[in-house]
């Protein structure tokens, strides 16, 4: 006898049923059935009314792979569904307002950080004619490329791009790292501001090899502190040369916890596990972050561009909170619109706020390099996605040009921003900070 959802058998009341049961034609149950039926009420209860929600989702997530299995077994990377959502899609060709993209990477240092100088001898990363096309179409103005290197890297790429093409390219400068060793460091590394400027650098780049990678021998030993005091005479030569400084401080909050089935950037984290930050001797980010800060409230007098939307485009409640308290703070939006896009309210009125302190860039990397990380690859593609994001009210698009979303499985929404805050994010903002007319 098989019982309603919920109702409770009770004793004798079986078998005073089972003379009714026969009268009515209906076979009674054996034993045995009786006790698989009991099994099956049992299981169905366990899948239908669960001790508690925690435990109904964890069976469920449990049972997604046996699922998934009998179903064909589709990996998840080969999962690229489609959306049946009917909504605007408006095509932006170019930024409305000519535009300085404050973040990118024309070229590359040849090794990696290690025994031979980094930066001293440097990669382009494109064609030079090949980057201008995609600029003319795009409306973009200039773009500054922060990974310019150092000594003669730097002269290189400064000869290839800003003196052979005046106002279209501004070339960063990079510590030089190799350098740390010397017990001269702190002046010898000012000198060295000092020395790129001269040769035309517009600006000091940071990399987050403050605090993740630089150690004490350069690849060995503890890992040096983003405030350490042996880099303040860099800080403040910067700052008297009139140069802003773009720092990357940490990386987003995900890869700062388990590569596991809770971390919403899995994917992106499996296919690169040198991008995690999780254990080993690596700092906490809030540590990275309080480091940094310590930096911008030491150095008031030198302008400090935090990249990826200060390194917190998770929380943009910290964000704000940082720019009330540092005013030679701002920020940049490069490969971070999937964060901030998937928040549009809050980025909205985020960029109402601070609208003269937010600055336009997109952190492009040139193929073939840039095809390792999709939010990131230069071209008309990429350029369209931000404009779309920043000029439409557009919903639920994508916010890298890939097939797969690369930084986690989700989709944008456009702010639809007002002419003036475009104005002043595209240009006027990285104009004042590089002292262009």
């Amino acid at each position: 006898m098989r019982l309603a959802y919920g109702e409770r058998s009770e004793p004798g009341r079986e078998e005073a049923l089972a003379p009714k049961a026969r009268s009515a034609g209906i076979r009674p149950s054996s034993p045995s059935e009786e006790r698989g039926e009991r099994a099956e009420r049992r299981a169905r209860r366990a899948l239908i009314m669960p001790a508690s929600r925690r435990h109904f989702l964890l069976g469920l997530a449990a049972s997604l792979p046996a699922v998934l299995s009998c179903r064909g077994g589709l990996p998840l990377g080969e999962f690229e569904p489609r959306s049946m959502l009917h909504v605007p899609e408006t095509k932006i060709p170019k930024a409305r307002f000519p535009a300085i993209d404050f973040h990118s990477h024309l070229s590359w240092s040849k090794v990696a950080l290690g025994p031979e100088p980094y930066g001293e001898s440097m990669d382009l990363l494109a064609p030079v004619p090949s980057l201008l096309e995609v600029m003319d179409r795009r409306n973009i103005q200039a773009m500054v490329n922060v990974t310019g290197g150092v000594g003669e890297g730097l002269r290189s790429v400064l000869n290839a791009l800003d003196d052979a093409h005046p106002g279209r390219f501004l070339t960063f400068t990079e510590p030089s790292w190799n350098a740390f060793t010397r017990s001269d460091f702190p002046s010898f590394q000012a000198e060295q501001i000092e020395k790129a400027r001269r040769l035309g650098a517009r600006g000091l780049k940071l990399t987050k090899n403050l605090g993740l990678y630089l150690r004490e021998r350069v690849t060995e030993g503890s890992l040096v502190a983003p405030d350490d005091p042996r880099f303040d005479p860099m800080w403040e030569a910067a700052g008297a040369l009139g140069m802003p400084v773009a720092i990357h401080v940490s990386d987003p909050d995900a890869f700062f916890f388990p590569t596991d089935r809770f971390n919403e950037r899995y994917e992106e984290l499996a296919n690169h596990p040198d991008w995690s930050f999780h254990g080993k001797d690596f700092p906490t980010k809030e540590s990275l972050l309080e480091a940094r800060n310590r930096i911008f409230a030491r150095h008031p007098g030198t302008q400090f561009v935090a990249l990826h939307v200060g390194n917190r485009s998770e929380d943009l409640g910290y964000v704000a909170s940082c720019l009330d308290r540092y005013p030679n703070m701002h920020v940049e939006i490069g490969a971070r619109i999937g964060e901030i896009g998937r928040q549009p309210r809050e980025t909205k009125r985020f960029f109402e706020r601070y609208q003269d302190r937010i600055l336009f860039g997109t952190d492009a990397v040139p193929p073939p390099l840039g095809l390792e990380t999709p939010q990131q690859i230069f071209g008309d593609a990429l350029y369209e996605i931000y404009f779309r994001f920043l000029e439409t009210a557009d919903e639920y698009f994508d916010y890298a040009p890939a097939p797969v979303p690369p930084q986690g499985r989700w989709r944008i929404y456009g702010l639809e921003l007002g002419e003036t805050i475009l104005k002043k994010v595209y240009r006027d903002n990285a104009a004042r900070l590089l002292g262009l007319g």
